[in-house]
């Protein structure tokens, strides 16, 4: 009998050891953008990521870290390459990042299809939370059309009675500007896309909003093609004339170069550097400190996308094999977000506030602070359309 046991142990020792020899170290995909005008976007993306792993001390679950970053030089076809470049070569056990809407749903198909857990930290593509939901995605940032439908909201409380539409011709153009024009209660004289990403003058379109003679102008341009659309709006002499609204094209990163022709401008994100709760403090501090500026929304939910991974990762133990653990461990994000309250709907995306922000002048600093909450814990409008499989 004695005999039986000793083998039958000895048998579970040697099934185990294969599965503990593999699980060496948390192995982290992270796609973005480094190169080309909106590098900086992923650059400040990157930095984030790496100060969370910084802060758990550079392990999960009692195992060391590995991050593999990946350019997708904004390019749908190259996203996906290096998605599979990931998976295949690398073997990651999640895939994180991402900035653009049309380079990640090129991308998500290799990643969920392989069972590994992409967490998206800023790519807004509402399929994504609706019916190409999936398991094995997250997400620590919104749906294209949730903070375009804060500002219409925002607008509509201001009593703002007619605006023009300017964005570009890509899914996140197309879903942002239906966003604001689903909630809207005013009349819009006109809307214009323009060719993405790169169409950076927007004479055109000024002139034709100028003759409009709207109420407001509600834009959405990210990156450098924000910080020229801002620049041209105020060189046209309609910032004093016609009120910009926009989302998205204001950030730290952009506002050095947008500087007086940002200010006033009011937008709508559901974080700000000047949230007081602990986790965020630490984050803004470290951040400036580490990185000589202040963090950009993009870094912040790009923080939190590292936190998440890590809470579910310190969860199961470092045991990653177990699929279904470490999406329940998902599920319940269980980490302090540097947005205060943080809780997933059925479809993996927050329920969360939005809040209104304007950009003011402080000495020779260009900074936003918040005006107000414009939404509160405002679950995902696609989560009725998500039936996970």
């Amino acid at each position: 009998m004695r005999t039986a046991l000793l083998a039958a142990g000895a048998a579970l020792m040697l099934a185990a050891a294969p599965a503990a020899a593999q699980q060496k170290s948390v192995k982290i995909g992270f796609v973005s953008t480094f190169s080309g005008p909106v590098a900086s976007i992923g650059n400040d993306m990157r930095n984030a990521f790496e100060l969370a792993l910084d802060h758990m001390g550079r392990k999960m679950g009692g195992l060391p870290v590995e991050v593999v970053y990946e350019d997708d030089t904004l390019k749908p076809e190259v996203g996906k390459q290096k998605s599979e470049k990931l998976i295949e070569s690398d073997k990651v056990d999640f895939v994180a990042g991402f900035i653009w809407s049309n380079v990640v749903y090129a991308s998500y198909k290799p990643i969920v299809d392989a069972k590994t857990f992409l967490i998206i930290a800023n790519a807004g593509e509402t399929r994504l939370a609706g019916e190409n939901c999936s398991p094995y995605i997250f997400s620590t940032a919104w749906t294209n059309d949730q903070n375009p439908i804060a500002v219409a909201d925002y607008m509509n409380a201001k009593g703002v009675k007619s605006v023009y539409l300017i964005g570009p011709n890509y899914a996140a153009g197309k879903e942002n500007l239906g966003g604001f024009k689903s909630a809207y209660k005013g009349k819009v004289l006109g809307e214009d896309y323009t060719t993405w990403p790169s169409q950076l003058d927007f004479s055109a379109e000024l002139a034709k909003a100028k003759a409009a003679k709207p109420d407001a102008v509600y834009m959405f341009y990210p990156g450098a093609a924000g910080v020229q659309f801002l620049n041209q709006y105020a060189q046209a002499g309609l910032k004093d004339s016609i009120p910009l609204y926009t989302t998205f094209s204001i950030d730290s990163l952009s506002l050095p170069r947008q500087k007086d022709a940002a200010v006033g401008v009011i937008s709508a994100l559901q974080w700000t550097a000047d949230f007081t709760n602990d986790a965020n403090k630490k984050f803004v501090s470290d951040f400036k400190a580490k990185f000589k500026s202040e963090p950009s929304f993009y870094a912040a939910q790009s923080y939190d996308a590292a936190m998440l991974i890590g809470s579910a990762v310190n969860a199961v133990k470092g045991n990653l094999s177990d699929k279904a653990a470490v999406q329940k461990a998902l599920e319940k994000a269980d980490f302090k977000s540097v947005r205060g309250d943080f809780k997933f709907g059925p479809n993996h995306y927050p329920t969360q506030n939005f809040y209104m922000q304007h950009v003011v002048k402080e000495g020779d600093t260009y900074t936003q602070k918040t005006l107000a909450t414009a939404e509160k814990n405002v679950p995902n409008p696609h989560a009725a359309q998500c039936h996970m499989k």
